[in-house]
């Protein structure tokens, strides 16, 4: 890192007063695209998804758990695999306690993988989170909102995420969609995000972007090479 120019109390406050006007149109401004977000069309949803979970079989509107609004995030957990994306975990980590909260807002929040339950549920208590998770392996549903590729798919490079024809280093990608139930209990899809699209719900990258290093993902394989399931950091995270 580059030893920053070093300053008296005064010329740093003129400099921070600076940034601050940055820093609250850039507030107003994720207001008003947060409102247009909330303002996007509804799409119905018709197909009768199937999930696997603590309550067995469900169908996407048991998934609110009595509440209007479902937040699903697509855990990349492919059948298979021994473990769960180490990237994901560390957003897991970030909204298990949040569950609480999103409910006094008539919010449901779970995740989603392909995998079958039963190695999500071995991968869950060995991360000690408590939060709602189903597998949807069987279903459509990863397929219909583009998070889970086949091999040929990955090989050839080239498949629908993120609302562009690219490609993905995984089977399996993540992302953000979201749902609302009306009084008849018709499912509506509102909104998906993918890839960054996820990010604000890292509370440790917006603490890093406080500090003089930053993120520091410079010179690494890919941003989140750094990451490691909160059980695997060792003797640095004590």
């Amino acid at each position: 890192m580059k030893q920053p120019k070093i300053v008296s109390p005064a010329e740093w406050l003129a400099a921070r007063e600076r940034l601050l006007v940055k820093e609250k149109e850039l507030t107003r401004h994720q207001d008003a695209l947060a409102a247009e977000r909330r303002a996007l069309p509804w799409v119905r949803v018709d197909k009768a998804y199937r999930f696997e979970g603590d309550a067995g079989p469900q169908g996407l509107g048991d998934l609110f758990a009595g509440r209007s609004q479902l937040i699903t995030y697509h855990f990349m957990l492919g059948p298979g695999w021994k473990e769960g994306c180490p990237s994901c975990s560390l957003l897991a980590d970030h909204v298990d306690g949040a569950r609480v909260h999103l409910a006094a807002r008539d919010v449901t929040l779970t995740l989603v993988s392909h995998a079958p339950f039963a190695d999500i549920a071995t991968f869950r208590q060995r991360m000690g989170w408590r939060l709602p998770w189903v597998s949807s392996h069987g279903s459509d549903f990863n397929r219909d909102f583009h998070v889970s590729f086949t091999p040929d798919e990955v090989a050839a490079g080239a498949f629908y995420y993120n609302y562009a024809s690219k490609g993905f280093p995984s089977e399996e990608g993540p992302g953000i969609s979201v749902f609302a139930k009306d009084a008849s209990g018709a499912v509506f899809h509102t909104y998906s995000t993918y890839a960054r699209g996820a990010e604000p719900l890292i509370g440790a990258y917006c603490l890093l972007d406080m500090v003089p290093k930053g993120r520091d993902e410079e010179g690494l394989p890919w941003p989140m090479a750094w990451v490691r399931h909160h059980d695997r950091y060792g003797a640095t995270a004590a």
